[in-house]
């Protein structure tokens, strides 16, 4: 149980979020003021099941068609796969206790429809603008999407609209460790071990602790192409040992996920997903003809990541 509610504002979508629980099982949290835009549209959740508890006001629960008003103190549930709308009360503002199981992403996805409304990222009335749209289909489309049109046709339409404005670079990195994945991942979630390891390409991190959902570190690092790099990394997933995911900005704007599989005689399988946005003045000089510069560049450090990586985990993991 988390000492003090985290509050997530999303002003532009008519609420804030409070964030009260969460366990990997469960995740609760209060939704307070009145939903517009998309958030009151009708949706699905493929395995999830979502309870309501309204604790002030009131809130209309549209379910297959239906509506039920929830006055304050009664609850409700809808089981996964079904199509609803959660809307305001006929008065004032409301507070709902929303719990999902499983979690799921789905503190993933409230993180970020809280950056969006930061970055502007949201039309009036409370509707994301069409980029912003088609990256949560793609991010989050599996797990809970419109309720209308079909997933299937919500993935084109997604897919089109980010191939035509593709700015972005993706990585796809994967390779064996003779080491535990504990080690392989401690190493790779403390980002101040770096300068250790992943040599000559990191020269300075800095931490503010030990790695845990929500902690910041500051990068400086160097490829194989003439410049350096600051950058600053959140930890957005940490699930040892299993996957690790960061949202980087700065010099470079992306988003990285390790995911490590055990393999026998304690070794481990790891995968490297790294996207980066061509939104920053560096990568608008690395135009599409110099494209295969900067995946050589990626390369070389990559290369320098495997030759690094294993013997640092394996004296860990001896430690």
């Amino acid at each position: 149980m988390a000492e003090a509610a985290e509050v997530l504002d999303m002003e532009p979508l008519g609420v804030s979020v409070e964030l009260r629980e969460t366990d990997g099982e469960l995740l609760e949290f209060d939704v307070v003021g009145r939903a517009r835009g998309f958030l009151a549209q009708p949706h699905v959740h493929t395995g999830q099941t979502e309870s309501y508890e309204v604790v002030e006001g009131g809130m209309r629960l549209d379910v297959d068609g239906r509506t039920r008003v929830l006055r304050e103190g009664e609850t409700a549930s809808v089981a996964p796969g079904v199509a609803h709308a959660q809307r305001p009360g006929d008065h004032g503002s409301g507070r709902v206790r929303i719990q999902v199981r499983p979690a799921g992403t789905t503190e993933d996805f409230l993180r970020r429809l809280a950056d969006m409304s930061a970055r502007g990222d949201f039309l009036r009335g409370g509707w994301p603008k069409p980029l912003a749209a088609a990256a949560l289909v793609r991010d989050f489309g599996d797990e809970g999407h419109a309720a209308k049109p079909s997933l299937r046709t919500q993935k084109r339409i997604a897919g089109a609209l980010l191939r035509a404005a593709s700015r972005e670079y993706l990585f796809v990195d994967e390779w064996d460790v003779d080491a535990p994945p504990e080690a392989v991942m401690a190493a790779l979630a403390d980002g101040r071990s770096y300068p250790d390891w992943w040599r000559p390409v990191y020269l300075e991190v800095e931490a503010d602790g030990e790695p845990e959902v929500g902690k910041v570190s500051h990068q400086h690092f160097k490829g194989r192409l003439p410049y350096h790099l600051r950058t600053k990394s959140r930890i957005v997933e940490y699930d040892p040992p299993r996957s690790l995911s960061v949202d980087v900005d700065g010099d470079l704007r992306g988003h990285g996920r390790w995911t490590l599989t055990p393999l026998p005689d304690a070794r481990t399988h790891l995968r490297f997903d790294w996207q980066v946005f061509a939104d920053r003045p560096l990568l608008r000089v690395l135009t599409p003809v110099l494209r295969p510069a900067f995946r050589w560049n990626h390369n070389w450090a990559i290369q320098r990541a495997m030759e690094g990586l294993e013997p640092y985990a394996r004296r860990l993991s001896t430690a």
